[in-house]
């Protein structure tokens, strides 16, 4: 990564934290309630704090863990990284409902206030003690999803296949990663398979123009598993480098819709035999728990080899990184932080990791 690359991803990892470290306006029962399987995806609200606020908050001489702001259920008084304050049972209670209400999970804070709670035990643990705790736990999980590379070889037909619900960011994240696959040389063509939106084909259209990538589509409604197939089949043929398919904004709990992804998996198993392989999960990171159940099902139907990350300049937390580490052993991959064609960024675990400390 050069001088100026590395720059930019920690300016943009601490900015995202200080987001992340006030984004906590919702309560316990809310985050429980977000996992329930009738709840379509959501966001989770806007932002506890101004920027004057935030920045207020950043010029003090304490830290917080996911927490600058105040919040009805946690007076912002209570600094939990404060080397002073001594580790007991209201204190970690208090760190549990922070580290909840940060979206990573509940699966994933249970199992991390266990080993906290363990190792703490009978010992003069300060709040400086729990940060190194938290750091090395941290950095365990996201290293539980290994690979957090893109994959793309030489020599052979690279597919990827990018899922996700509707209002993700999925067509606009696929239009960034084909621009940042043309700008790296490689001759890439789009595959148009939701033909079940009206809009779809025709943004992807406008994708492709701006990315100077070949765009293959059927007419409006045709069976998206035919896409498919004559993607595959035009990608060989022409000898391109990166085939990248678009599926439909299908809603997670609609068994028919997930067949159909299953049918699209199915015709790339049968016609591109040694072909790189990506699936990719478009997922909103102001979703909260509820991405974490997308997670959960896409890939129950699909491969799924990563994840892309959106909107974490908007109102994110951000902690849905680390549940879903965890929790599915699914890496983040890529980050998207904004609009342009080039604000698709690689996932940097180390940065990630350090702007939470710093």
């Amino acid at each position: 990564m050069s001088q100026e690359s590395n720059q930019k991803s920690k300016s943009f990892w601490g900015n995202t934290f200080t987001r992340l470290k006030s984004a906590l306006s919702k309560t316990k029962e809310a985050v429980v309630d977000s996992v329930l399987p009738e709840t379509e995806t959501q966001p989770t609200g806007q932002l506890a704090t101004t920027m004057a606020e935030v920045q207020e908050s950043k010029g003090s001489d304490s830290k917080a863990v996911f927490s600058i702001s105040a919040s009805p259920a946690i007076p912002a008084s209570t600094d939990l990284l404060d080397r002073s304050i001594a580790i007991d049972a209201d204190y970690l209670d208090d760190l549990e409902d922070k580290l909840i209400r940060a979206d990573l999970g509940l699966s994933t804070v249970d199992t991390l206030m266990d080993h906290l709670r363990q190792s703490s035990k009978s010992k003069d643990w300060t709040g400086h003690a729990v940060q190194s705790f938290l750091k090395d736990e941290f950095c365990k999980m996201l290293a539980a999803a290994p690979n957090h590379k893109l994959s793309i070889k030489d020599d052979v037909l690279n597919i990827i296949l990018v899922v996700g619900v509707n209002g993700t960011g999925k067509t606009t994240s696929i239009g960034k990663l084909c621009g940042r696959l043309q700008s790296a040389n490689k001759k890439v063509l789009i595959a148009a398979g939701d033909t079940f939106r009206a809009a779809a084909e025709s943004q992807l259209e406008i994708w492709a123009q701006r990315s100077n990538c070949d765009l293959l589509r059927l007419a409006s409604g045709s069976d998206p598993g035919a896409v498919v197939y004559q993607a595959v089949k035009k990608a060989k043929e022409e000898k391109y480098d990166v085939l990248v398919i678009d599926t439909a904004g299908r809603l997670h709990n609609k068994a028919n819709l997930m067949a159909e992804l299953r049918k699209i998996q199915s015709v790339i198993d049968k016609n591109a035999d040694g072909a790189n392989f990506e699936a990719l999960l478009v997922l909103d990171a102001s979703t909260g728990q509820n991405g974490i159940q997308q997670a959960r099902l896409f890939s129950e139907v699909c491969p799924l080899t990563g994840v892309i990350l959106t909107k974490l300049d908007g109102s994110a937390k951000g902690g849905i990184v680390f549940g879903v580490a965890n929790e599915l052993k699914i890496p983040v991959k890529l980050i998207g932080l904004g609009e342009k064609i080039d604000d698709l960024q690689d996932f940097e675990p180390e940065l990630f990791i350090g702007a939470l400390f710093d």
